[in-house]
């Protein structure tokens, strides 16, 4: 059996080191593990997609569409564009807090927040969604929003690992002066 699962993002929130601290807790398990990412234009606030297995059976790394046991999005619209690799009976965990895409800024249409929502509540059987702003305002910081998504997830049932996995892979993988504020980050649950 496989934990397949989809990160998403978009470029600066964090999405690679997320994967990464799941990749790192599989393997302080000893467990089996695959990672794919897509960055493409992520360092000028583009699309970026992780694809990590997790357990026996994983070919590849990719995962293909209707696959993923759960898709852990930074950004709602995200989570619809990548909608389409969740599995039936698959969970969704995602932060509420919209992107502007680059295109707004410029004049260019930006998207209704509340609409994308409304879209996932109707799509989505299994939807965890984490007030990102809350979550920053309470923590200190919204650099640690990765690390909150990976306690909702775990929280929500949908991860074969545990928060003990996730903590032992922050303290093998996030520099020391962080270590503290992500720790906070896991446990946070509101």
């Amino acid at each position: 059996m496989t934990d397949d699962i989809i990160l998403c993002g978009v470029g600066g929130q964090g999405t690679i080191l997320a994967s990464k601290l799941l990749a790192s807790a599989a393997m302080g398990r000893d467990l089996p593990v695959k990672t794919a990412e897509t960055i493409g234009m992520a360092q000028r606030g583009g699309s970026v997609l992780s694809h990590v297995r997790i357990g026996e059976g994983a070919a590849s790394p990719l995962i293909g569409t209707r696959r993923a046991s759960l898709i852990i999005a930074f950004e709602p619209a995200e989570a619809v564009r990548q909608l389409a690799f969740l599995r039936p009976g698959g969970t969704v965990v995602v932060s509420d807090r919209p992107i502007v895409p680059a295109s707004a800024l410029v004049g260019g249409p930006a998207y209704d927040v509340e609409a994308v929502m409304a879209y996932l509540r109707k799509r989505v059987e299994r939807l965890v969604v984490v007030d990102a702003d809350a979550a920053a305002r309470d923590l200190g910081s919204a650099k640690c929003l990765n690390v909150v998504l990976l306690g909702a997830a775990v929280r929500s049932g949908a991860l074969m690992l545990t928060a003990d996995d996730i903590a032992e892979a922050i303290r093998r993988l996030v520099p020391e002066r962080f270590q503290d504020l992500n720790a906070r980050a896991l446990a946070y649950a509101r």
